[in-house]
């Protein structure tokens, strides 16, 4: 997968891909990230992106020429899935989507809105899906991004050391993850329950499923209610 990523700041994106599984993930050559300076496709002398609000108000927005020559750049070289914006009132990311964007699409591109958000005909014309990752404001998509770049490429078959790690995860089946628990066996008379040193894998799948069903009928019971 090659995840293109456009941004006003690109330098807040260098951190996320140069560690742990992604940086993995990306040495194998299994998903590659391109981070794009959308000043490097603009037009104007002093290499601004933005400008005053058509109407008045406060805030600076997005312009059109280099979030478009960027994306036109891009399409010239290879066909892509998505088009994505990070926004506030996008769609809602899930697991759901991480999963289906894992296994759907080979190439897309992601645009990090700054400011006080993007020119509307951005949206219209040249965005192909919006996404959010919650029901807040950032300074700016970058961290949106990241996130969404994180769940889809740890999901890529041969990203994680073990291939079933992923399908265990929290919201897989619409369920949480159960807790989880490591030697020592009893820290301080805080102990491990028996059943997952008992060695009866029937037993302790059952039990991680009874425990998983609990945790989310009390802390995430929409998530019972959706797959209704």
């Amino acid at each position: 997968m090659r995840i293109d990523i456009l941004s006003a700041v690109p330098k807040l994106l260098e951190g996320p891909f140069s560690h742990s599984i992604l940086q993995r993930a990306i040495s194998k050559g299994i998903a590659s990230v391109h981070v794009h300076d959308l000043r490097d496709f603009t037009l104007d002398k002093h290499k601004r992106i933005d400008d005053y609000a058509f109407g008045g108000g406060a805030g600076m927005v997005m312009t059109i020429e280099p979030i478009e020559r960027c994306i036109e750049h891009l399409k010239s070289e290879r066909d892509y899935d998505e088009v994505i914006y990070m926004s506030p009132d996008g769609e809602l990311f899930n697991q759901k989507i991480a999963n289906q964007m894992s296994v759907e699409y080979k190439n897309i591109i992601i645009l990090c809105g700054h400011y006080k958000g993007i020119d509307e005909r951005i949206r219209e014309h040249l965005i192909t899906r919006e996404i959010s990752i919650g029901d807040y404001v950032l300074t700016g998509g970058e961290l949106a991004a990241a996130v969404v770049a994180d769940s889809i490429i740890r999901l890529i078959p041969d990203v994680l050391n073990n291939e079933t790690s992923a399908l265990t995860d929290s919201f897989q089946d619409d369920l949480i993850a159960p807790p989880v628990y490591t030697r020592p066996a009893d820290y301080k008379g805080w102990k491990v329950p028996d059943v997952l040193r008992s060695g009866d894998e029937a037993k302790i799948d059952a039990w991680r499923h009874e425990m998983s069903l609990k945790r989310t009928e009390e802390r995430r019971p929409n998530l019972l209610r959706d797959s209704d």
